[in-house]
């Protein structure tokens, strides 16, 4: 396939994840809401595949797709309150996420005009990519993987403490 052919299917990814992210954030009904996140986490992995990061890509459809967001789905539609017709989202504080956007735009620039752009190091990874992650999980950052499992575990064991029925009234 042709350069073009690649900028023309990368920018309709794009398009297709920006526009389906901006549905879930300014509808209001919360099932439309959830469908269309469906199309943003897709859109999301095919960029990913689109920058080579195959890895990441099957990761994106595995975790939430696979699972963040059927279970989103599954919480949503077994509500009684949220599957009433009359029951709508509303979409408030528009002044600051308008401020947040504005700092997260001038950010972004900054770092573009001071870092010399996001320009490839034309380096190539040698060997498998999945090889490579496993390798620095476990030789580099094995401390902050291992902190991020205790506190994992911390929250999953507050979930089961909140969750349980047996409450004692004080």
């Amino acid at each position: 396939m042709s350069n073009t052919t690649y900028t023309v299917i990368f920018y309709l990814f794009a398009a297709i994840t920006v526009c389906s992210a901006a549905f879930v954030v300014f509808t209001r009904n919360v099932i439309y809401s959830a469908f269309s996140l469906l199309f943003t986490f897709f859109g999301v992995a095919a960029l990913y595949v689109f920058l080579s990061a195959d890895f990441l890509a099957v990761t994106q459809v595995v975790v939430y797709v696979g699972g963040i967001l059927v279970l989103l789905l599954f919480g949503v539609m077994f509500t009684n309150s949220i599957m009433n017709p009359g029951q709508k989202s509303e979409v408030i504080h528009l002044f600051p996420g308008f401020i947040l956007l504005v700092g997260m735009i001038g950010t972004m620039l900054y770092t573009f005009y001071t870092s010399n752009g996001w320009k490839a190091t034309g380096t190539t990874l040698q060997g498998s990519i999945v090889e490579r992650i496993g390798y620095e999980t476990m030789s580099h950052y094995v401390l902050p993987f291992e902190m991020v499992s205790i506190l994992l575990l911390a929250a999953l064991i507050g979930a089961a403490f909140l969750a349980r029925f047996d409450k004692r009234e004080n």
